[in-house]
């Protein structure tokens, strides 16, 4: 067990103290308890290091929203413990942080497996969305839908006490530990970078896994130059619960054969023998998806300094999601497109940027601004950039209210009528 502080992750060990170690990763929701059925036979041949997400079972919740932020406290972590260079497994975000160190820091992955994962984790809008919905319902509605995003149908019937298990992790998860790993997962996006991951790969997904599923798997073999699949039938997201006899036959095949750089007599790393297992891993991949190429952008603007334009749109996409900027884009005709280069430009890229007013605040001027102006369009779809950024309902009640005295009664009637129409639909869970 460990103590943790904002730049470590809180960890167990098991195995041998002279053992290669092997570092294992938990999914977004869960804890390293996810594992316990592979250790007993993984800590046989490696000093296993499991660890827990911030605000996950029991540790200290210090958000971290980013993937490479992750990846730091991992490897501050491991720095405190003189770990170097390790074998690394994880699930699903844990996987994207594997990724992310097999990227930044190859020299400290000798092998890597990832479960669960994809180099791109559905859409920025979907995990934005689903922060709005834990900021205003707390973690409820995540812990009620767990299982069938988690298990097949046949194992949540046949094995109630483990879904059971399963949803407890949720519940007792920090929601705003939650929503920062929610962030993270909506910023992070490697399909352009697989190519340089070189370490030895596995792909391990679930037959049935319906959130990061043998499509996205696929797209990773097919990316990763060095990388296998293994399909685990009859599993669905959580393949090490639901199947964990063929996950750690699996592992331990690739970590036995798949160990880069063994002759390393510095790191104590050694070749294991070979074991037959089943299910089989298949031979690399052909690609089966290509990268679409970057969208052209606007020309560049020649006074000195850089082009706002790009991180203009950046900012705006993360602000009010990805299907209203591309809608606005769509139907930007000839007459529109120089206006649309403008706000993205000037609004979002020189003013939306600055450093002074964090977003929050940025969101309440904002919406003071549109009732004050009566622009109730604008105001709909702000007030859904409001819930992104981070303002609950009763904060945004609270701007309205303040707009009342400032901006009218009138105004503010009308802002309370669209704002809790936007309210309504965005935070109230799927049945």
């Amino acid at each position: 067990m460990s103590e943790t502080t904002t730049r470590t992750l809180q960890y167990r060990m098991d195995g041998p103290e002279d053992a290669p170690v092997l570092i294992l990763g938990p999914s977004l929701g869960t804890t390293w308890h996810m594992w316990d059925r592979q250790v007993p036979e993984l800590a046989r041949q490696w000093r296993v290091i499991r660890f827990d997400l911030p605000g996950h079972g029991g540790a200290p919740a210090h958000p971290a929203s980013s993937v490479p932020e992750l990846a730091e406290r991992l490897l501050a972590t491991l720095d405190g413990l003189g770990v170097q260079r390790f074998g690394y497994v994880g699930c699903s975000i844990a996987g994207a942080v594997g990724a992310e160190l097999a990227l930044r820091r190859p020299d400290r992955i000798a092998s890597l497996a990832v479960v669960a994962a994809s180099p791109r984790f559905g859409t920025a809008d979907e995990f934005r969305q689903r922060g709005v919905i834990v900021r205003a319902n707390g973690l409820d509605p995540m812990a009620r839908t767990a299982p069938e995003r988690w298990f097949t149908a046949h194992f949540a019937a046949a094995q109630p006490a483990i879904v059971e298990w399963a949803v407890q992790m949720v519940r007792t998860t920090d929601p705003g530990c939650y929503i920062a790993a929610c962030e993270a997962l909506a910023a992070f996006d490697i399909r352009a970078e697989l190519g340089r991951i070189t370490v030895p790969t596995l792909v391990l997904v679930g037959a049935e896994d319906k959130v990061t599923g043998p499509a996205e798997a696929r797209t990773l073999v097919a990316g990763i130059p060095d990388a296998r699949l293994a399909l685990v039938p009859g599993a669905s997201h959580l393949a090490p619960v639901e199947q964990p006899a063929a996950v750690t036959d699996l592992l331990v095949h690739h970590f036995s054969t798949a160990w880069y750089n063994p002759s390393d007599t510095s790191t104590g790393l050694t070749v294991l023998p070979d074991r037959p297992l089943q299910p089989v891993i298949s031979a690399p991949a052909g690609p089966v998806a290509e990268i679409a190429p970057a969208a052209e952008q606007p020309e560049a603007v020649s006074d000195g300094r850089p082009d706002p334009y790009e991180a203009g749109m950046r900012v705006r996409r993360q602000v009010l999601g990805d299907a209203h900027v591309d809608r606005a884009m769509a139907t930007a005709d000839d007459f529109a497109a120089d206006f649309q280069e403008l706000i993205t430009r000037y609004a979002w890229g020189e003013v939306w940027t600055r450093q002074g007013l964090d977003r929050r605040t940025r969101s309440a001027v904002t919406l003071t601004a549109l009732v004050a102006g009566g622009h109730t369009e604008e105001l709909a779809f702000h007030t859904r950039a409001a819930l992104r950024n981070g303002l609950t309902p009763a904060e945004i009640k609270e701007v309205l209210l303040h707009s009342a005295v400032y901006c009218g009664v009138p105004a503010a009637n009308t802002a309370f009528r669209v704002a809790g129409t936007v309210i309504q639909e965005e935070t109230t869970p799927e049945a």
